[in-house]
């Protein structure tokens, strides 16, 4: 039985893919590794990110907090979800 009945808070990401312009600051930032590049272009020739591990998210939103073009926003799931 365990004892600890808080519950986690996880996130889920979201990206604006013709926002990205490939700087890479979320993916640096990210604790868990949720993000990568992905390999197609968006119109403006990057590669945007992409959540490559969208369940480790922790919602610390610290790519959100990074983005220097708002690309990127973190919304709050609960576990049950």
């Amino acid at each position: 039985m365990s004892l600890n009945t808080e519950k986690k808070t996880l996130g889920k990401v979201h990206i604006i893919k013709d926002r990205c312009k490939q700087c890479g600051i979320c993916i640096e930032f990210c604790p868990t590794g949720v993000l990568a590049f992905s390999e197609d272009f968006n119109k403006k020739g990057f590669h945007y990110s992409i959540p490559v591990h969208p369940e480790s998210c922790i919602n610390c939103k610290n790519c959100e907090l990074m983005c220097p073009d708002f690309a990127i926003y973190v919304t709050k799931i609960d576990e049950e979800e």
